[in-house]
């Protein structure tokens, strides 16, 4: 592994916890603001349906910017770029809170994606780089928890601030978490870059991030903006095309932004697809479960927040036995189970009612945030364990850009689901809107349970290659 660099132990300690705490940071501002989007109209003097374009400058921002990020981290070291996220995302968030104006919170918010947009792949290459692959799994499983609480405390932390103080707050509260995060980047991220200097590949960066911007808006349209069907196919149609273009250029040039010879590698392909067709499923539960509890159950924001603490719980029980069951199983064998087991639990999901036991309820929401914890893990490592330190940025990079994809995917997908079941059920009364919710797990977890033929494709040898390979360099 030629740019891998022995870590002192203080550094290899506190490492993962400086990338963590950028997951978070990411994960809580992606949910957090939803909450408080009427408020903010309110104060802003604007009509609530335009707020939608302070959730859009943000998430086109990423999904434009991604596809860079691992040249970006290559061509000037993993360090000063780490430290120049968390930087531009904590002055994004400040700008923010200071905003007196629409305008100025859709330019501030595009600050802020310009640092998310560099966090989570740079955080990830990081880890890629530093550790050797039979800690991959360890590590991958610790960061990614971060990112699993944020949608879920985000809702009700966000609720809570708009309640009792002010709107400002959802983005005053990365400033603290901002000034650590770049002190420790500082300290403790090593300076790691790729092996040799190549071109930036800038028409297939104009081709690929228009693509990833139309997909990305379609998805949304689908689902929060309500756009009609034909400018959805449209967009859709000009994003597809954008992405067979890039495709198609990438076979014959050198050095694209990713190169299709990543496919080659089995455990990449099949992990980079399972994850843009499992986390449909794992994308549409955050969306979801807060929803039943608020809308169709009655809950309170505080009581609904409560019932998702054993949810985070078992996600984080779930990530320090990732690693035993994967060496002990098999990536194919985890993973194939896990996915239909997750299907399995979305569908069950359907069947909660006002007369469902609330310790019921509770151990259905604990094993459903293991199941998704393992889930996150196992398909994170899978798709970069057989990658080597040259493919690992471009690589890295295109995972990122499929989780966010497909994030965008699962939450359109269940909110066009709910909407259309609501709107066949009618306004009779909270059993049709529960009913609607029935449905819309129902499908979503049909939908979640398919992609475990995707993992079936995974030889039972797949991963433990390079773990026992490096085992036996250590020892």
């Amino acid at each position: 592994m030629p740019n891998r660099v022995p870590l002192d132990a203080k550094t290899a300690r506190w490492l993962p916890w400086v990338v963590a705490i950028a997951f978070f940071m990411q994960s809580l501002d992606g949910t957090i603001l939803n909450t408080a989007l009427p408020a903010m109209a309110r104060d802003l003097a604007e009509n609530p349906l335009r707020m939608q374009g302070v959730v859009i400058a943000y998430m086109l921002t990423v999904a434009l910017l991604i596809p860079a990020s691992g040249w970006v981290a290559d061509r000037f070291g993993t360090k000063k770029i780490f430290f120049g996220a968390i930087m531009l995302f904590t002055l994004g968030s400040l700008l923010c809170a200071l905003s007196s104006s629409l305008t100025m919170l859709v330019g501030a918010r595009v600050i802020q994606g310009l640092g998310g947009a560099l966090m989570l792949p740079v955080g990830r290459l990081v880890v890629l780089r530093a550790y050797p692959r039979s800690e991959l799994v360890r590590i991958m499983g610790f960061i990614t928890i971060p990112g699993l609480l944020g949608p879920l405390l985000g809702p009700t932390m966000g609720g809570w601030m708009v309640q009792y103080l002010t709107w400002h707050w959802i983005f005053l509260i990365n400033l603290p978490v901002g000034m650590v995060g770049c002190y420790a980047v500082w300290k403790l991220i090593p300076d790691l870059r790729g092996s040799e200097r190549t071109r930036f590949d800038s028409v297939g960066f104009l081709l690929f991030g228009a693509a990833m911007v139309l997909i990305t808006i379609a998805m949304e349209g689908l689902g929060e903006l309500h756009l009609p069907h034909l400018r959805v196919m449209l967009l859709l149609f000009g994003g597809l095309a954008c992405l067979a273009a890039y495709w198609l250029r990438a076979g014959h040039i050198d050095n694209p932004l990713f190169s299709p010879v990543l496919f080659k590698t089995r455990t990449f392909a099949v992990g980079i697809l399972g994850n843009l067709f499992a986390r449909l499923g794992s994308g549409a539960l955050p969306f979801l479960v807060p929803l039943l509890l608020q809308v169709a159950l009655g809950y309170s924001p505080s009581e609904a927040g409560m019932s998702m603490l054993p949810l985070a719980a078992a996600a984080m029980f779930a990530k320090s036995i990732a690693r035993t069951l994967i060496e002990r199983l098999g990536y194919r064998v985890v993973l194939t189970g896990n996915t239909l087991f997750l299907g399995i639990m979305l569908a069950s999901m359907g069947l909660v009612s006002e007369h469902t036991p609330y310790p019921l309820l509770l151990c259905m929401l604990a094993i459903l945030g293991a199941i998704n914890s393992l889930q996150f893990t196992a398909m994170n490592t899978v798709t970069l364990i057989d990658l080597d330190d040259a493919q690992a940025s471009s690589g890295n990079s295109l995972l990122s850009v499929v989780a966010q994809l497909s994030l965008s995917l699962g939450v359109a997908c269940a909110g066009a689901l709910l909407g259309g079941f609501t709107a066949e059920a009618g306004n009779d009364g909270v059993e049709s809107v529960l009913g609607a919710f029935q449905l819309t797990f129902l499908t979503v977890g049909i939908m979640a349970m398919l992609a475990a033929a995707i993992f079936l494709q995974l030889s039972p040898t797949d991963g433990k290659r390079v773990v026992s390979r490096e085992h036996d360099i250590e020892h």
